[in-house]
């Protein structure tokens, strides 16, 4: 009897530790499944790209425990939503741009980038190792939310217009499609300053709802088309580093095991960097077959007059919205503090080596 106890004893005990080694590689495997909103549409590269690409990584480097799916904005049909979607938890995820974000929160605005501002190394040197990224989630915090920076378009055209600006009176009155704090540059010089989302452009274009409007540079902007109905194409001042962002819900981030969280971040900060080569590459390919495959573009630089009132608005703007935020206050003194330490070496080690060598 005392035998026949001793072996059920054993058995149930084995029994037990079995469910435990179970129960515990059940949790161990537990699959997150989470859902990304894209500002973009499923076709626009590379800016569709980075996220695709972070949701493959994260993928193969959590072993298949974090699964990120991604739609694009013909999917959730709001482009400029994917914000509220976050926040509000319908999304765990987006891939956008700050600057979209100016009339809910002026202070997420420079963390995308702000005109006449830090170059894309510059940047990115400032958001891991100049304070940049305490400040930005500092600035989300208040909206639930963290965001971490998803991709670098390196220095931006300053856009395609109809005509020929040849003074500040032939920018007065028009039409123009300008994000960010350059809008607000553009709107104090007098033009009428739209947002439009990236799949209406070339519509907007084409019916004469935009007498002009800037996108990115030659390696997407080529393929957009604006070039058959504005053919005035500028150098740029207004976005010399346009950093996407990914933006997290922060309840759900902070759900996740700590090696998912570690996983996802690394997948953003290397998908990002992928994006700014690829959009890099390119847009070198693009410029390097303008000027046989694409005559009819006129390659123009904005006038001494016009840069100057450009330089002075954008100062007198910063000036003026400090004064009552003191949040953007912090952030731009941060950025201008780094850019002016930064700068210094940007000159001696890429645009004296350029100076010295140009043919």
């Amino acid at each position: 009897m005392n035998i026949i106890k001793r072996k059920s004893t054993k058995l149930f005990l084995a029994s037990v530790l079995l469910v435990g080694l179970s129960t515990s590689s059940f949790a161990k495997e537990r699959v997150y499944s989470w859902n990304l909103a894209t500002t973009w549409g499923p076709t626009l590269s590379p800016f569709i790209d980075a996220p695709k690409n972070m949701a493959k990584m994260v993928k193969e480097m959590s072993n298949g425990r974090l699964i990120i799916r991604i739609d694009a904005s013909n999917k959730h049909k709001s482009a400029f939503g994917v914000f509220d979607m976050v926040k509000g938890g319908q999304y765990d995820m987006a891939h956008t741009a700050s600057y979209y974000w100016k009339g809910k929160d002026i202070s997420l605005l420079p963390f995308t980038t702000m005109p006449f501002g830090m170059t894309a190394p510059e940047q990115y040197a400032w958001f891991y190792y100049g304070g940049g990224m305490e400040l930005m989630q500092k600035a989300y915090s208040k909206h639930k939310m963290l965001s971490f920076p998803g991709g670098n378009t390196g220095n931006q055209m300053g856009g395609w217009f109809r005509k020929e600006i040849k003074s500040l009176d032939d920018l007065k009155g028009l039409k123009m499609r300008i994000p960010g704090f350059a809008g607000e540059v553009m709107a104090k010089l007098g033009l009428a300053v739209t947002n439009v989302a990236p799949g209406e452009l070339y519509t907007s274009l084409e019916r004469g709802a935009l007498d002009a409007l800037e996108w990115v540079g030659p390696g997407m902007d080529i393929k957009m088309g604006f070039h058959k109905i504005a053919p005035f194409y500028y150098t740029g001042w207004h976005e010399p580093s346009t950093e996407l962002q990914y933006l997290v819900n922060k309840k759900k981030f902070n759900k996740l095991p700590k090696d998912l969280q570690v996983i996802l971040k690394t997948a953003m900060r290397l998908s990002a960097y992928d994006m700014y080569i690829q959009n890099y590459a390119m847009s070198a390919e693009a410029w390097s077959k303008i000027a046989t495959e694409y005559p009819n573009v006129k390659i123009k630089t904005f006038p001494k007059e016009v840069m100057d009132a450009m330089k002075k608005a954008n100062k007198e703007l910063i000036a003026e919205m400090t004064k009552t935020n003191p949040q953007l206050k912090e952030i731009l003194d941060s950025q201008a503090a780094f850019q002016k330490k930064a700068r210094e070496w940007t000159i001696m080690s890429d645009y004296l080596y350029l100076k010295d060598n140009l043919e």
